[in-house]
């Protein structure tokens, strides 16, 4: 069983936790050159995370351990592909060995690959005396993924380009959530692409949800949640509208799906409302289904306005 266990070989190791996100909103513009869409994403971080370990190995090459087997250390795992990056990148000689314990539902619209990739990266930096700031973190990051500058900076943020301008918000007040991920997952690359074929919607007015933000009225929220991406999935998944309405029957102030999806999730002012929302809602689903109950993070939660 996997462990957070600090007695590292060599005396040098470091832990970091890469923290799920979900979107409040996600408008989607015209393809870009380079292949991406042109986005503009309210994203919040949430208390949900996979356990992040980094030290240097005893090995000559780079190991890795992790709690899902089918999960390999191979040119498909990013978090591996961001330790291959800094070694190359920052001339590091020593071999690395990477600890992931993945809690972040895979495949999910919850940025666990991209949060795990971020754990790395601030890993990498702890650990070898790289003294990176956050901006040339989130640099790296954009090089491997979109999301992954977000998930280094945390909390409450607007992204935008391809995902990584991000420009940080003013922190949602503690909100309870209710996660449903479905028993199947959607690729990102098929969403966008069926997003491209489909008549776009409404867009996210996001001065409006930034005034919701700064007001710290979840119950305003609902009107502005718009995520152009739910059309094409929600016609290709209709579980997911079925989710949604669920959750609001379950007394969610605001729902939506996160990201590409399938993942659907209530935001809910009432912790009460909301761990009664999570007990009902897994035991109506089959076992596959993953229900989970967290609530928001943000740096700015913590003593010195940084993530821990």
């Amino acid at each position: 069983m996997l462990t957070r266990d600090y007695r590292y070989p060599n005396g040098r190791g470091v832990y970091n936790k890469a923290r799920a996100k979900i979107n409040l909103t996600l408008e989607v513009g015209e393809a870009r050159e380079d292949g991406f869409h042109q986005v503009s994403m309210i994203m919040q971080s949430l208390r949900l995370w996979d356990d992040v370990e980094l030290f240097v190995g005893r090995d000559t090459v780079n190991t890795f351990e992790c709690n899902i087997p089918f999960l390999k250390m191979d040119e498909k795992n990013i978090a591996y592909k961001a330790i291959l990056m800094m070694q190359e990148r920052f001339s590091i000689q020593q071999a690395v060995h990477l600890r992931l314990h993945k809690k972040i539902p895979i495949a999910a619209g919850l940025a666990g690959g991209s949060a795990d990739v971020a754990a790395v990266l601030r890993g990498m930096n702890k650990l070898f005396h790289l003294s990176l700031s956050t901006e040339k973190l989130m640099e790296l990051g954009a090089e491997i993924g979109s999301d992954v500058p977000f998930c280094i900076m945390g909390g409450t943020c607007l992204a935008t380009g391809r995902g990584e301008k991000v420009k940080q918000l003013p922190p949602l007040p503690r909100t309870y959530i209710v996660l449903v991920k479905p028993d199947f997952s959607v690729s990102t690359p098929w969403a966008y692409k069926a997003f491209d074929a489909w008549e776009p919607g409404r867009k996210p007015d996001v001065q409006r949800m930034l005034a919701v933000i700064e007001s710290r009225d979840i119950s305003k929220m609902q009107a502005e949640m718009v995520n152009m991406l739910e059309p094409p999935v929600i016609h290709e998944h209709p579980v997911i509208q079925q989710l949604k309405d669920r959750m609001k029957e379950e007394g969610a102030d605001a729902v939506s799906m996160s990201g590409s999806g399938p993942t659907v999730y209530g935001l809910f002012k009432r912790e009460e409302v909301a761990r009664e929302a999570h007990r009902r809602m897994r035991s109506s689903f089959p076992y596959r289904y993953q229900v989970l109950f967290t609530c928001t993070e943000n740096p700015r939660y913590q003593m010195r306005g940084e993530w821990k």
